[in-house]
């Protein structure tokens, strides 16, 4: 509904009518005469036209401009030095302009008011200076393209409230640098179309606030030389920040992204705080630099870190995001940890993230310096570690969740098997995937706990690591765990080591690997104390089983002596059976040999001799069972104190 303005404004009332429309046209008088600009009979027009001159102050609130009218008024305004139009204090509030409106290159020696206007047609301000403290445009409607390229606002510039429903164009902008407050305000503003700020330099404070983009909204190498306030606004499109640089505190708090957020290669040189913030998409931090001490908090389903510089300590608070930090710099302590609350933005909140697993997880630490690098609660199940340096120092708090081996029964020819239960890196897994000639999965299917995981780089074998270099990735790692004081998550990495060692084929000589093939049939590497225990059981039955068939002989030592006196002389003589004596089969299978066989076996495990008689054979099994199986129980305890101990 159209309101007359205040009643000390004389404005022109063009076509009221009391009973159809009673205000009539808003426009404001122009001085000395009864009407608006608009509504003035051309000699009048023409008359005061001709009184204009470079740099006078106009005010046409409320008039309706056609493009001839507007092109008309800024033709008596050029100036003839430059070419361009030079205005005073101009003031548009509340102005329709019913066509384009072209001010390209205009200059306003003082401040601009477009608050309330509507650019029905395309607004052209590109080159604009406006050199006054306000430049303000506040609840402006464009319902057609806005343009700004290049135009340089060197007081205030108040956006507030404004809506562009076509494209708004600000590369290369310039907001301040010529008045004392000089900051640029879109607090509440709706982007329909397309919005540019690329280039563009913002010298005090930038406020976004509440402001929504709903189409994509660039960024890219904009200067935000104070504060940038972008707390709750929303982003429907793609927002793009690629070499932004950020030299004030960058304010994102409880900001929206439903596209992807682009901050490739930007800098933050003063930014204590990033978030919280919500993208729906991937939040990219490629390249990015940050100076000073910061804290993110987002949640998101990817967030890329490749190549990130972090000068100072980090903080990374996350939900549901998978991260990917290879290649990153890390000059400080970084930390990356779940958020120990749902990151909330106001409706809808995390619920633009549901169906993700809410959990860290870690993609790729390839070609990082993790000396500084603090991990805690995330997910490594899929996280890439080949390349990274000091790894050794890394350091893992809370809980952290590495890939199981494949589950269930398999089968190897005619034998079945199963995968002992331990924790495995994803490189071994894309090695094995290879080898066993495993099918790589598409990126969206699930993998099946059954089989080993297929990697990025499958089936490509020059760009899976090969045993070695994963062998050297689980000695680092397994270090890490030991000077964390946790020897069972080490003795995994442990089990890994020598696993990849015993399938190496080029750094491991075959002398080697035999003698890992061995300690891994018996014991695990000395961390199965189930298969040690399994062939002691088996080793002692073996003995036993060997000592009553050949070991025992058939008759015991007959403890009378007999003699002879002759002449002064006594003659002693003790009957022995003979030790080759064992008898028949029936005789050697006796309940009485078992108990004798059995204790022979056991003294063995003692590494003590039973000082039981026995026959050569008999004598060869003792020493073999006492050789072998002190050490398979030695295994076995060893094993349970890797399990046990702190």
């Amino acid at each position: 509904m159209k309101s007359a303005p205040n009643e000390t404004t004389s404005y022109c009332a063009h076509g009221a009518d009391p009973a159809t429309d009673p205000v009539g046209c808003c426009g404001i008088q122009v001085p000395g005469h009864t009407a608006c600009l608009a509504h003035l009979t051309n000699t009048d027009r023409d008359s005061y036209l001709a009184g204009l001159t470079p740099g006078t102050a106009i005010d046409h609130r409320g008039t309706r401009f056609t493009e001839p009218l507007l092109a008309a008024l800024l033709n008596a305004l050029r100036d003839p030095d430059t070419g361009h139009p030079r205005l005073g204090r101009a003031v548009f509030e509340s102005a329709t302009f019913k066509d384009d409106a072209c001010f390209e290159s205009a200059v306003f020696e003082d401040s601009a008011f477009f608050d309330l206007t509507i650019f029905e047609g395309n607004a052209d301000f590109v080159s604009v200076t406006i050199k006054g403290d306000d430049a303000r445009f506040a609840s402006a409607t464009f319902q057609a393209d806005a343009w700004f390229s290049a135009a340089s606002f060197e007081g205030r510039a108040d956006f507030g409230h404004t809506t562009f429903k076509g494209h708004a164009a600000f590369e290369r902008a310039t907001f301040g640098g010529g008045a004392e407050y000089c900051w640029a305000t879109f607090e509440s503003t709706t982007f329909e179309g397309r919005a540019e700020f690329g280039l563009a330099t913002f010298e005090d404070h930038a406020a976004f606030f509440s402001a929504t983009f709903e189409n994509d909204a660039g960024f890219f190498s904009a200067t935000f030389k104070d504060n940038a306030q972008f707390g709750q606004a929303t982003f429907q499109g793609n927002a793009m920040f690629e070499q932004a640089i950020f030299s004030g505190r960058a304010w994102f708090d409880s900001a929206t992204f439903k596209g992807e957020a682009w901050f490739e290669e930007a800098a933050f040189e003063q930014a204590a705080h990033l978030g919280p913030l919500l993208c729906e998409g991937t939040v990219v931090l490629s390249g990015a630099v940050f100076g000073s001490p910061v804290t993110l908090e987002l949640a998101a389903r990817h967030l890329e870190c490749r190549r990130t510089r972090w000068e100072s300590t980090a903080t990374l608070r996350l939900s549901h995001a998978t991260v990917d930090l290879s290649d990153a710099v890390l000059s400080s302590p970084v930390a990356v940890t779940a958020h120990p609350t749902p990151i909330t933005t106001g409706a809808p909140g995390e619920s633009l993230l549901n169906g993700r697993p809410s959990r860290v997880r870690i993609a790729s630490l390839q070609r990082v310096d993790a000396a500084h690098l603090v991990l805690t609660d995330t997910d490594l199940t899929d996280c890439l570690f080949s390349g990274a340096f000091h790894l050794d120092q890394l350091r893992l708090e809370g809980r952290c969740t590495f890939a199981p081996t494949p589950t269930g029964l398999h089968r190897r020819r005619i034998w079945p098997y199963r995968w002992t239960r331990r924790r495995t890196l994803a490189e071994e897994h894309h090695w094995r995937a290879q080898t066993a000639g495993q099918p790589a999965l598409a990126q969206d299917d699930t993998p099946s706990p059954r089989l080993w995981r297929t990697g990025p780089c499958h089936p490509d074998p020059d760009l899976t690591p090969d045993p070695e270099d994963v062998a050297a990735v689980y000695r680092q790692l397994r270090k890490a765990f030991e000077d964390g004081k946790n020897e069972p998550g080490a003795a995994d990495f442990y089990y890994g080591e020598m696993e990849m060692r015993r399938h190496d084929r080029t750094g491991t000589p075959p002398g080697e690997r035999g003698l890992l093939w061995g300690y891994w049939l018996l014991s695990g590497y000395g961390l199965r104390s189930s298969r040690a225990f399994a062939w002691l059981l088996a080793s002692m039955s073996l003995t036993v089983l060997l000592l009553m068939g050949f070991g025992l002989p058939t008759a015991d030592p007959d403890p009378a002596t007999t003699g002879t006196l002759t002449h002064g002389r006594i003659s002693l003589t003790t009957k022995a059976p003979d030790p080759s004596l064992i008898g028949d089969w029936h005789q050697r299978v006796t309940w009485k040999r078992a108990e004798k066989a059995t204790r022979v076996a056991v003294n063995s495990v003692v590494f003590r001799s039973s000082g039981q008689n026995l026959t050569n054979a008999g004598t060869y099994v003792e020493m073999a069972s006492r050789l072998l199986e002190p050490t398979l129980l030695a295994l076995a305890v060893l094993a349970v104190r890797g399990r046990i101990k702190r």
